[in-house]
């Protein structure tokens, strides 16, 4: 809000007692406070400065009126609420006002304090709808077209998608590598919702044991289990109105996924330790790493759910199915981690890039904006040189890893695989600052597939 912290508000009234008094009110509140004892001196006020955020007029003036005042106003694109005085017995001018677009009128003679509640609820109004264009504004760019980056084929086929299914109620299911995008890509279908103006709530399903998973999406009743003081609402309920997320849908056992079953088909939730049905209307992204169907065919994803949820299906290539894409991201990621970290970066070198370019990207988007960011953060100068590149990146080749060389070395199968994945575990653990549940979303791989490895390779097992 611009002015003082409270707001700024104009007075208007050809009686100079009352505009006086309710300067001096107005300013002891808090308010910045301009007074004037005409409409055409109001509006020329107005026409020089639009950053009020509330008019006090009185309606009974000579010359033009405050209905004339209120509806020039409201024909206008400022946009200020507008607070009418009116005279003690004269509701048809109180009405009139409100039919013109007054948000509140005051019958003389009034109480101060009942005044200092009315024009507080008219600012805060005022502040709440300026905040809600903001954050549409930073929606758009948080969320638009323009922060999912692509020129292939591949991803401005899943833009394609996403303009034409973002306004239904359609359940989708977005698969893809891990890294590759999949929660922005939830993020753009929920922004572009159209009607839904619910929140967007994600969870990931892998992340947590199956007893909190169902307490979590269903919510639960005080005393379902141990630690459970008071009833909790799911997530079911939280994302009404709007989109629920559910990212590593494949993690889910047999026996949540019948309740999720039930609960998209008929829309409603039983929380756990509960009996009465809640209602609840969500729209259903989910995602996963993995072939849905292929899942289904090895028995461990319901085929019921797999028909329910598969109605629109979104995949994302990855990164190296799409390597015209890598110096646009890098530009983009570039220009907002400098941006970021205050940092000016005009430029990478053509070896860099070529390097980055060449690379395999086991990490996807998300190692790629890794690299970039260690970059930002080491590099001296105004250009994305090689020396900032990491090792795996430096020592990648054109089209992976060569099977020749490899196999000139006399090194077998099993080894040159178990070799590769072990780099490919060292190399997520470094890019996601030793964070292991990081590291498996970024490899693919479930935690416990994670752990597996690490102590296969002898790795420590404490948690990191």
């Amino acid at each position: 809000m611009k002015g003082s912290r409270k707001g700024r508000i104009l007075v208007v009234d050809d009686e100079r007692s009352m505009r006086e008094m309710l300067e001096i009110f107005l300013g002891r509140e808090g308010y910045e406070v301009e007074g004037c004892s005409s409409a055409s001196d109001a509006l020329t006020i107005l026409d020089e400065d639009k950053s009020f955020d509330l008019i006090i007029s009185d309606i009974n003036m000579p010359g033009l009126t405050g209905l004339d005042l209120l509806k020039t106003v409201s024909q206008s694109e400022k946009d200020i609420p507008v607070i009418m005085i009116t005279a003690y017995g004269s509701p048809d001018s109180a009405v009139e006002a409100m039919k013109l677009g007054a948000v509140d009128y005051i019958t003389k003679p009034f109480r101060i304090e009942e005044v200092k509640a009315r024009i507080s609820a008219a600012v805060e109004r005022r502040k709440l709808a300026e905040e809600n264009i903001e954050l549409h504004r930073l929606l758009d760019q948080q969320f638009g077209f323009e922060n999912i980056v692509g020129k292939s084929a591949g991803m401005q086929k899943v833009f394609g998608i996403i303009r034409r299914v973002g306004p239904m109620d359609s359940t989708v299911v977005i698969s893809g590598a891990s890294g590759t995008g999949k929660e922005l890509i939830a993020r753009a279908l929920h922004h572009h919702a159209g009607g839904r103006k619910g929140p967007f709530v994600s969870v990931n399903c892998g992340a947590l044991v199956e007893t909190l998973l169902e307490s979590e999406l269903f919510g639960h009743r005080k005393g379902a289990f141990t630690g459970a003081d008071s009833d909790r609402r799911g997530l079911f309920e939280t994302a009404t109105g709007g989109t629920l997320f559910l990212d590593e849908i494949t993690e889910t056992s047999s026996n949540l996924q019948v309740k999720l079953l039930r609960a998209i088909q008929e829309r409603e939730v039983v929380p756990v330790g509960g009996t009465v049905p809640i209602n609840v209307d969500v729209r259903i992204i989910v995602a996963t790493n993995r072939d849905l169907s292929d899942e289904v065919k090895a028995g461990r994803f319901r085929d019921d759910l797999y028909y329910r949820l598969n109605v629109i299906h979104i995949h994302i290539p990855p990164l190296k199915e799409r390597s015209e894409d890598i110096p646009l991201l890098v530009d983009h990621f570039l220009g907002r981690l400098a941006d970021r970290q205050g940092r000016t970066f005009s430029s990478v070198a053509p070896e860099a890039l070529k390097r980055l370019i060449a690379y395999s990207y086991p990490g996807n988007v998300r190692e790629l904006e890794n690299i970039v960011e260690r970059a930002v953060a080491l590099g001296e100068g105004d250009s994305l040189t090689v020396d900032l590149l990491p090792d795996e990146v430096l020592r990648a080749q054109a089209g992976g890893i060569s099977a020749e060389s490899a196999l000139g070395k006399g090194q077998d199968l099993d080894s040159l695989l178990a070799d590769y994945e072990r780099r490919l575990i060292e190399s997520a653990l470094h890019q996601t600052g030793g964070n292991r549940t990081k590291a498996a979303e970024a490899l693919g791989v479930s935690f416990r597939s994670l752990r597996y490895r690490l102590k296969k390779y002898g790795w420590a097992d404490e948690e990191t």
